[in-house]
């Protein structure tokens, strides 16, 4: 998967969970969870929606380097399995 589809499967996924946000306005290098306002639950829902859709496996001692936009598609593209599952 290349940046492009990366985000586009990203935001997707974080649009479901806080549908009210303009995703193309939020700063990729603040911490996300602060620009869009959501909690630990929705960040694990959002965990598991990436693992269904990527198929990549996201251990709990990695929570903490996706903190941005940008660290969430730098984590993807370079752990995430050569084919979509």
């Amino acid at each position: 998967m290349n940046e492009s589809e990366i985000r586009q499967v990203v935001v997707g996924i974080f649009s479901k969970i806080a549908p009210e946000i303009d995703y193309d306005e939020i700063d990729a290098e603040e911490d996300l969870r602060d620009e869009i306002d959501i909690d630990s639950m929705d960040f694990l829902n959002f965990i598991v929606a990436l693992n269904e859709k990527i198929g990549i496996d996201i251990p709990e001692k990695d929570y903490g380097k996706l903190v941005s936009l940008n660290d969430i598609l730098e984590y993807v593209k370079a752990n995430a399995p050569a084919k979509p599952v």
